[in-house]
């Protein structure tokens, strides 16, 4: 018998977090396809022309990346219309969802330093440090392959279509021909998102990520290098969340039981064993709304395979100067 009680837990945990998540796609598209509309790709893309211009990466890659720094639903949803109406190609989707690794970061930035700084202090500022680091890394290594694999003449402009003369404002234009588009494509979006997004939140519920953490969490011996110490921080970053490793580390530091170079190795190795599940978790069902699923899935595979060995090497290369 359904209660008020489960209604509402229903609502909570289901209900407002996939509209929530629907309404940022939905802002999200919006602004790309008025970006789109009013021809501003160009205008975007001189905050990273520098490094597009080497990489052969297109102004709407370059765009991408500038609006990342404020939206990673928009810039993605930039990256799928453009895919979708044949402006790049595959590759270079790909390649440019990988160079955004900078820009997301920060987007996230803010928030986990004022979570880590009063808890592990001075070890905030080199973990944060090093996975921006990382993050830039990323962005200048995919610029290098992007240059390698695409072809020279992708960063020259597209030829401008006639337009027909017209009294109308461009902004009421470009926003008719946005929300054109955008009925069109929101339905698709909508389509997918919601089902998949149901879908984890069923296999949430059943304790199907909670049980593969925990998993991972009992199955470190592999790490048996590192102290018990350690693995305590890394079975509470795993088994829980990334503020309970954080809290285990903070009071291991407090009372001097580890160093701080210790606990930046481990949260690094942390963050390379936990993001992948989380990022399915969360990630994966507004990837496939704006993408389609196998392209979505993909995407997240190269980011994420990507994301940690580059962490990996800050990690080694931490350790072999630090320790």
């Amino acid at each position: 018998m359904i209660t008020e009680e489960h209604l509402v837990h229903l609502w909570l945990h289901l209900g407002w977090p996939l509209l929530r998540l629907l309404i940022y796609l939905a802002i999200g598209l919006l602004v790309a396809l008025f970006i789109e509309s009013l021809n501003w790709t160009r205008k975007l893309a001189v905050i990273a022309r520098p490094l597009t211009r080497f990489g052969h990466l297109s102004p709407l890659a370059g765009a991408s990346f500038s609006v990342c720094f404020f939206s990673g639903i928009a810039a993605n949803s930039m990256l799928a219309e453009a895919y979708s109406t044949q402006q790049i190609s595959r590759k270079e989707l790909i390649l440019a969802n990988l160079f955004n690794s900078l820009p997301s970061n920060f987007l996230h930035l803010p928030t986990t330093f004022f979570i880590a700084m009063p808890i592990i202090k001075g070890a905030a500022f080199i973990y944060i440090g090093l996975t921006v680091l990382a993050a830039l890394c990323r962005t200048l290594l995919v610029a290098l392959i992007a240059r390698l694999l695409l072809p020279a003449g992708n960063i020259e402009p597209a030829p401008v279509q006639p337009k027909p003369s017209t009294t109308e404002h461009p902004f009421r234009v470009a926003l008719r021909n946005g929300l054109h588009r955008f009925k069109r494509r929101i339905r698709k979006i909508i389509a997918f998102t919601a089902p998949i997004y149901i879908l984890f939140y069923a296999l949430t519920e059943a304790g199907f990520f909670t049980a593969a953490e925990h998993f991972i969490g009992r199955h470190l011996s592999w790490l048996s290098w590192l102290s018990p110490q350690a693995l305590s921080i890394l079975t509470f970053q795993m088994a829980a969340e990334f503020t309970a490793g954080l809290v285990a580390a903070g009071a291991l530091l407090a009372s001097g039981s580890m160093r701080m170079e210790e606990v930046v190795l481990v949260l690094l190795i942390g963050n390379i064993l936990s993001s992948p599940i989380r990022a399915i978790r969360h990630q994966y069902p507004y990837y496939a709304g704006i993408f389609k699923p196998v392209l979505a899935a993909q995407l997240l595979v190269f980011s994420q395979g990507f994301r940690a060995l580059s962490i990996a090497a800050m990690a080694v290369a931490y350790y072999f100067i630090c320790m």
